[in-house]
């Protein structure tokens, strides 16, 4: 058996028209709706500010460029795709035909980074939000993993503590790090209260609707996410347009990181090489625009429709992120995302600089949470997405491509889902996931980019409703800036992502290669 088996791309088209699979019930806007909906998220509220602060300074708008051109690369090779096999599994399925079966299953399992563990990531970043909108009446034992405490001082006694302490204090509340809990006196220690996660029930509780909500159906799902969709880009709008005049010109001065700047050493930290690194770091903001084509099979017009709901996303946000980014780094210079605001910078750039605009805060938090609902819904949607079509090629147990007798959604598979999902979420950290989510859509970026060019060479006559201008031209820049993202990212995800593609070939070779439909 060979471990490079192709799937036809016949067999494909035909599955493809098969009346009793997926309901096509998608059209153009909601396809740039669902983008816009996994695009715009925690990458543009979080990742703008940390990738300023770590790698890019102001210069992090260079860094939305970067990662953004390299999307387009992949962009146009996904469409060509999509509109020409327009089935369930994005990635995964373009892989198959074009790489054979084992490349297809490690695309498919990196997809899990994405999807599966982003969602996760991204639920968790939705409970805290929460908590924050509501002033942290939620109690930290039940918004929390296990895996976290928090030491904590309330009230007048905050006074007693080192005066470098106590001025952090924030809304009567003085939070201290275990290090600063070892250096207190025995009486000060008295005074510390700590406080231990045991669920995060929030982000279970978002997680179950909207799996509900999916297995409901692909149409409802589409008109929830483009309400949401709407209220979290009239936010972004309104901050842009308001913060324009609020913009520091000696913020933008200078506008790379100089090299010999303290804390940003290495060549990806600084300079040109620092605009590189941020575009690793924001390249999290992008992640979304492929999940559209992981729905192609629920599209009404997939050849005409899929290119437009791709690239029409994309360019999208990409103008939005540009301006937003110049935005921020005006309003606040980047130095202070380095300690103060990273992961709250947008609320922290209004309180602090923005006299007067404090609803703008609270705006956008709820933006924020719109923004986190939509991406948990279409990553969940485009995991559904790649296990179903896992499972009819028998790489997945058939529970995952059980369709639903009224709704005809992967109900069996969304439920799963929710519980795998559900138990990271719940119980384990959000920073556990780290650029994990990135490393495993730029690794599916660079072989889609692969695959089209490969196609074309095979099949030069297969008919394409889209074709990628410029082949080999462009999948070769969508490799080459793919993977030099990949590059820049840290050694520890670099590894933990090795580790993951281990366990990911145990699970082919003990289960998938066996019961593969293609087996001779």
């Amino acid at each position: 058996m060979s471990l490079f088996r192709k799937k036809s791309l016949d067999v494909l088209l035909a599955q493809a028209g098969d009346s009793k699979g997926l309901k096509r019930t998608l059209g153009p806007l909601s396809l740039v709706a669902l983008g816009i909906g996994a695009i715009i998220g925690a990458g543009l509220f979080v990742r703008t500010a940390a990738a300023s602060a770590e790698a890019a300074g102001p210069a992090v708008t260079l860094s939305f460029i970067v990662a953004a051109v390299g999307c387009v690369f992949a962009g146009l090779c996904y469409a060509e795709f999509a509109a020409m096999i327009p089935i369930a599994g994005s990635a995964y399925t373009y892989a198959y035909t074009t790489l054979g079966e084992l490349v297809a299953w490690i695309i498919g399992w990196a997809l899990i980074m994405e999807y599966a563990l982003g969602a996760a990531t991204v639920s968790i970043a939705w409970s805290e939000y929460l908590n924050q909108l509501l002033g942290g009446s939620i109690p930290y034992e039940w918004s929390h993993s296990p895996f976290e405490h928090v030491n904590e001082v309330l009230g007048s006694t905050i006074s007693q503590f080192p005066s470098a302490l106590a001025q952090m204090a924030k809304n009567g509340i003085l939070l201290l790090s275990d290090a600063d809990v070892k250096s207190l006196s025995p009486d000060l220690h008295a005074l510390v209260s700590t406080h231990s996660g045991i669920v995060n029930l929030p982000s279970l509780i978002i997680l179950l609707l909207l799996s509900l909500l999916l297995i409901k159906g692909t149409e409802e799902s589409a008109i929830v996410n483009g309400v949401i969709v709407f209220v979290k880009v009239a936010i972004v709008l309104i901050f842009i347009a308001v913060g324009w005049h609020f913009i520091n010109p000696a913020n933008h001065t200078p506008y790379l990181i100089p090299e010999g700047t303290p804390g940003h050493e290495g060549f990806f930290k600084h300079g040109w090489g620092g605009v590189l690194g941020g575009a690793g770091i924001v390249f999290f903001a992008f992640i979304g625009f492929d999940a559209v084509s992981t729905a192609a099979q629920e599209a009404k017009n997939p050849a005409k429709d899929m290119p437009i709901g791709i690239l029409g996303s994309l360019i999208i946000c990409t103008v939005l992120y540009i301006l937003f980014s110049w935005v921020l780094t005006g309003v606040a210079p980047y130095t202070d995302f380095v300690k103060a605001g990273k992961e709250a910078s947008v609320a922290y750039a209004i309180d602090t600089y923005m006299q007067g605009y404090g609803w703008l805060s609270s705006l956008v938090t709820i933006g924020i949470l719109a923004g986190f609902s939509s991406v948990i819904l279409v990553m969940l949607l485009g995991q559904s997405r790649v296990f179903y079509t896992m499972a009819t090629d028998g790489l997945l147990p058939k529970v995952f491509c059980a369709l639903h007798p009224k709704f005809r959604t992967p109900y069996k598979s969304n439920m799963i889902l929710f519980v795998f999902v559900g138990l990271f979420a719940a119980f384990i950290p959000g920073s556990v996931a780290g650029d994990l989510t990135s490393i495993g859509t730029l690794f599916a970026f660079v072989l889609v980019c692969v695959g089209v060019w490969i196609l074309r060479r095979n099949d030069p006559g297969r008919p394409r409703p889209f074709k990628t201008p410029l082949v080999p031209l462009v999948p070769i820049l969508g490799i080459v800036v793919c993977t030099a993202m990949i590059v820049s990212l840290d050694s520890t995800t670099l590894l933990t992502a090795f580790f993951w593609m281990i366990i990911g070939l145990i699970v082919y070779f003990g289960y998938s290669k066996n019961n593969s439909r293609l087996k001779s």
